[in-house]
């Protein structure tokens, strides 16, 4: 599911218009699709939420809470697909929306540039053989672009654009993290033979780590960029849970720019800490549908992988990102809980390095979206 708490300023007044306005405020033009667009009382659309179809039992049960949060009043529901598809999925929207003494707007359904109306049954302005409309020859789409907004054509191609890099720039960075591993190799190697052990190569690895961490980041605050061998490293770093939730607990959503980056440009077996960062940042800014996206990246490559399913959990609940954000500890609350860095702190990145390099996974849906 997606959620999108935008303002867009746009004015609708017909159902032609909601179904224009619809792509822009989930980022892409649905299909086979639940979407539902809470207003408040002054009409401002203050959140759009999707759900591909068909979805599992109990799906929209969260509604009632973000309706509460919100300060949703009414909504307007369309479904994007065939009848039999479409209906039952309306009717539980609208079910819900009775049970928060919400009221429902309007529910459209669309499908093959026509609509329906569940709400009207005057066969002069709703015919049963439905009413064509054009989603992009029309005013809502207009002003949307004026006002910068995007519609993409499909889901696909928004995965397209925080898929991971290919082509030279791929091989340049698989070549990076094989000399980057061969250097922690070495240097735990090093520390054993001068008897120096494993839990001061630890202490030292997450030092390191934490500061690259920080120096990333502000690197991309000034519109730079790290280069390969840095992001692999930072890639190795953030297999260390300390390192990780570092980046964590300093997140804000002006972060994403880093996050995306590295989740594109790190090997496969390094990017679910990035790529749940990256999601982390999105989220937080307002575009629940990228870091829907990414979190399923991270879980096709580690199913098991705790933060991710965590915010994945959160998202499928509708819940605020201040839910998660305003009970994140500050990096001293974390050396205190944490304790000394150990050497049991790397095992989670010795699994990785023993691991031989993969193709990135095929994108999958662990989750509606």
């Amino acid at each position: 599911m997606t959620t999108n708490t935008s303002d867009p300023g746009l004015t609708l007044t017909s159902p032609a218009d909601i179904l224009a306005a619809v792509p822009y405020l989930v980022g892409f033009h649905p299909t086979d699709s639940l979407v539902v667009v809470g207003l408040t009382g002054r009409g401002r659309a203050q959140v759009a939420v999707r759900w591909s179809l068909p979805f599992p039992a109990g799906a929209l049960a969260p509604l009632g809470s973000l309706f509460a949060r919100e300060g949703v009043t009414r909504i307007v529901v369309v479904g994007y697909g065939p009848g039999e598809r479409v209906t039952p999925a309306v009717d539980e929207a609208r079910a819900e929306a009775a049970k928060a003494g919400v009221q429902v707007e309007e529910a459209l359904r669309a499908h093959e540039s026509r609509y329906w109306s569940y709400i009207c049954d005057i066969p002069g302005c709703c015919p049963p053989q439905g009413t064509p409309y054009d989603p992009v020859a029309s005013r809502v789409a207009a002003e949307a672009t004026v006002r910068g907004m995007v519609a993409l054509p499909d889901r696909r191609a928004l995965e397209h654009t925080i898929a991971p890099v290919t082509g030279p720039v791929r091989v340049a960075m698989r070549r990076a993290t094989a000399e980057v591993v061969a250097d922690v190799r070495a240097g735990l190697a090093a520390a054993g033979r001068s008897g120096a052990g494993a839990d001061a190569f630890a202490r030292d690895f997450v030092d390191r780590g934490l500061a690259r961490v920080r120096a990333a980041l502000a690197v991309h605050a000034g519109g730079g960029r790290i280069d390969d061998a840095e992001a692999a490293r930072i890639g190795l770093d953030l297999a260390v849970i300390r390192v990780r939730d570092e980046a964590w607990t300093l997140m804000e959503d002006s972060h994403t720019g880093l996050w995306k980056d590295l989740m594109r440009r790190l090997e496969p077996r390094f990017a679910p800490p990035a790529a749940t960062l990256f999601a982390m940042a999105a989220w937080l800014g307002g575009d629940s549908t990228q870091a829907t996206i990414a979190l399923e990246r991270a879980l096709a490559i580690d199913p098991g992988y705790s933060m991710a399913n965590l915010l994945m959990h959160a998202l499928q609940s509708l819940l605020s990102p201040g839910t998660l954000s305003g009970r994140l500890p500050t990096p001293a609350e974390l050396d205190t809980a944490m304790g000394a860095p150990h050497a049991g702190w790397l095992l989670p990145l010795f699994a990785l390095l023993d691991q031989e390099p993969q193709a990135h996974p095929a994108p999958c849906s662990l989750t509606p979206t």
